[in-house]
């Protein structure tokens, strides 16, 4: 989730609870605790470019880390910030431990995948039913805990933790409804899939992007649902066969090591990009919805050595055009 949502819930939560004299630092503390779990983006390695995606949404994320980290975020934070105003250490603690402990749970909203049960399990979890950013879901929040610390009213929060449930449990029922589309198109097509994926395009919960799997292919289609739900009919691709595709890697490389943590990342959505037959991407992300896409994955070269790693590469440019039919698909 973007950092300004995540901080905003970490705001609401312990400003719901706390006391109606202290809201405005009440909030500045779980605002800043909601943050604090994201730091974990600067585990990184030069030489290893995709040590993050393992390490981001790690243990910083998991369930059973959230009082360490609300701890540490109220060492920090008590003596910089809550001390000056006389709110005593064990308050401080509870109001970090609430923003930071909304953090891991809210990304586990969105599709990119949390290690919410780390160490005991490295599945990541991805309930989808959320945007990583969805300005009808966050700038309510914001407007909400703004004035919960102005007129130190908790009111104003708890009605923002009720939005925050509405439009995350109507997400849900998004989601339940665009899977529902998604097994109509794979068997008008006479599919039987084997998997399927809906996830909302960025900004809304109207607009879903469907993948669903068959024994060969994923096939790519967006979902535009309202009271007649519309289908825009997307691509298809063949799912990777890591020998065919390049049959003079070792498979003890270190390059077939990170394809697999690729792999393991992306949930096992990967496939060859059609442009570029020494890339693998992550076709859960792409700037339109019905289109394979690939915002970014990893490239592999025959030439590099057996203790090499792979390249991450990136995709992130969206022109006017193509906003512009996003837009049409959007608001139909």
């Amino acid at each position: 989730m973007d950092p300004l949502t995540q901080g905003v819930i970490g705001a609401a939560l312990p400003q719901s609870i706390g006391n109606k004299k202290s809201l405005g630092i009440i909030g500045i503390l779980g605002f800043l605790s909601g943050l604090a779990p994201d730091l974990d983006v600067f585990i990184r390695s030069e030489s290893d470019p995709i040590l993050f995606l393992e390490f981001h949404r790690q243990f910083t994320h998991s369930l059973i880390f959230i009082p360490f980290g609300g701890l540490i975020c109220a060492l920090v934070l008590h003596f910089l910030i809550s001390k000056r105003f006389k709110i005593r250490f064990k308050d401080a603690w509870i109001y970090s431990t609430l923003g930071y402990g909304t953090h891991g749970l809210l990304d586990a909203c969105t599709s990119y995948g949390t290690l919410l049960f780390w160490p005991f399990s490295q599945t990541r979890i991805a309930w989808n039913n959320i945007s990583i950013i969805d300005p009808l879901f966050t700038l309510p929040l914001l407007i909400l805990i703004v004035i919960a610390g102005l007129k130190q009213k908790r009111i104003f929060a708890v009605i923002a933790i009720l939005w925050a449930v509405f439009y995350l449990s109507l997400g849900v029922y998004q989601k339940n409804e665009a899977i529902k589309v998604s097994k109509t198109i794979a068997k008008s097509r006479g599919h039987d899939a084997s998997r399927i994926n809906v996830k909302p395009s960025i900004g809304n919960i109207l607009l879903w992007k469907s993948i669903y799997e068959t024994q060969d292919k994923f096939y790519i289609d967006a979902i535009r649902l309202g009271w007649s739900p519309k289908i825009f009919n997307g691509e298809s691709i063949d799912k990777v066969n890591i020998q065919s595709a390049f049959p003079w890697l070792m498979l003890k490389s270190q390059q077939a090591k990170d394809i697999k943590r690729f792999k393991w990342f992306s949930n096992g959505y990967i496939a060859i990009n059609p442009k570029n037959k020494n890339q693998i991407i992550d076709i859960r992300y792409s700037e339109l919805p019905n289109e394979i896409g690939g915002l970014w994955g990893i490239e592999i070269s025959k030439e590099k050595g057996n203790n090499n790693h792979v390249e991450y590469i990136t995709n992130r440019t969206m022109s006017k055009t193509r906003f512009k039919i996003f837009k049409e698909m959007l608001f139909d």
